[in-house]
């Protein structure tokens, strides 16, 4: 499949997947961006997809960064007639606690000095460049809603959130 891609900053790279089998490809932040415990921010990747009728691009989180950070990236989804530059939501799930050091964490577990600015700790800073989210490829089937006056029997029923069972 061909997917145009229209780069909108120099700084913005290409997506590539990491290995030939990988589902998903790497998606990078086209600028440096601080991300404040509690805060949710769109990091751009300075990128514009041309993504084929009858597709979506899924943006998902990275492993590493959800298994090694507090930062949580958001899934989302560009559909086929979206053209404006592609932003990854990331969420800083860590509490709000100040250091008396002007410090900050980077993806890669390195803490720098930012201009002598105090920041909380646990402050993320993404950098230009690193890899923050992985994007996916998908075909789409739309549905034909029909508006009914009664819906079939289930052996679930209407029966909502807790209904097959607990574990905790």
């Amino acid at each position: 499949m061909n997917v145009n891609i229209k780069r909108l900053s120099s700084d913005a790279q290409i997506p590539a997947y990491a290995h030939a089998t990988d589902a998903g490809f790497d998606l990078v932040a086209a600028d440096d961006v601080i991300i404040e415990p509690g805060e949710t921010v769109c990091v751009p990747t300075g990128l514009a997809f041309e993504i084929p009728e009858g597709f979506e691009m899924q943006i998902r989180p990275r492993s590493g960064i959800t298994l090694k950070t507090k930062l949580r990236v958001q899934l989302g989804t560009v559909d086929a007639g979206y053209r404006g530059e592609v932003g990854v939501i990331v969420d800083n799930i860590a509490r709000e606690e100040w250091g008396s050091t002007p410090r900050l964490r980077t993806l890669n577990g390195k803490v720098e000095n930012i201009d002598g600015t105090y920041y909380p700790k646990s402050t993320y800073i993404v950098r230009k460049g690193d890899r923050i989210g992985q994007g996916i490829i998908k075909p789409i089937e739309q549905a034909v809603f029909a508006e009914v006056d009664d819906l079939s029997n289930s052996d679930r029923g209407d029966c909502g959130f807790g209904s097959s069972g607990s574990s905790v």
